[in-house]
């Protein structure tokens, strides 16, 4: 799968969105040539990396295998805290309910991620989480960063699954 393209944005901000998508974005590639649905997911502290998370659902046999809750584990075990209000969570689909209610559970500082999952998307297509009466954190969120590129690769790997699975 083709990296994403460069950002053609001359605005710094875009820029730092756009390199840590990357960086989900790889972690996504890596799941998909596992095997795994291609997702992933990394948690930046103060401008540094924090934690990379992949699906591994099937690797671990674990349903709770998403990209989000990895790079939460992964964060919260790195710093010593299960607050992770100064952290920013970068991930290359729209996070599903569990995902949602983990995120908000972490009281991260930041959600931006790339791809909406009409199918499944629990911070703005199907559900609103953070802002629904049971969520206790306010969760700045930002969507569309590199939105193509990452939900171009989840419909080649689905493309590819089903071609497989068919014969074709």
């Amino acid at each position: 799968m083709a990296a994403p393209p460069p950002p053609s944005i001359a605005n710094p901000e875009y820029e730092t969105h756009h390199r840590w998508m990357t960086i989900a974005y790889e972690q996504a590639v890596i799941a998909g040539t596992a095997g795994e649905i291609p997702i992933g997911a990394v948690i930046v502290h103060q401008g540094h990396l924090l934690a990379t998370g992949q699906n591994r659902r099937e690797r671990d046999r674990d349903p709770c295998g998403h990209a989000e809750i990895i790079a939460i584990r992964a964060a919260a075990a790195r710093i010593g805290d299960w607050r992770l209000s100064d952290c920013h969570l970068y991930v290359t689909l729209e996070p599903c309910p569990m995902c949602a209610g983990a995120i908000i559970q972490a009281r991260l500082g930041q959600l931006i991620y790339a791809a909406d999952d009409p199918k499944a998307g629990a911070i703005r297509s199907l559900l609103n989480l953070p802002d629904s009466p049971v969520s206790h954190h306010h969760l700045s969120v930002l969507a569309g960063i590199l939105a193509e590129p990452c939900g171009q690769l989840l419909r080649d790997w689905f493309q590819q699954r089903r071609s497989r699975s068919t014969g074709e």
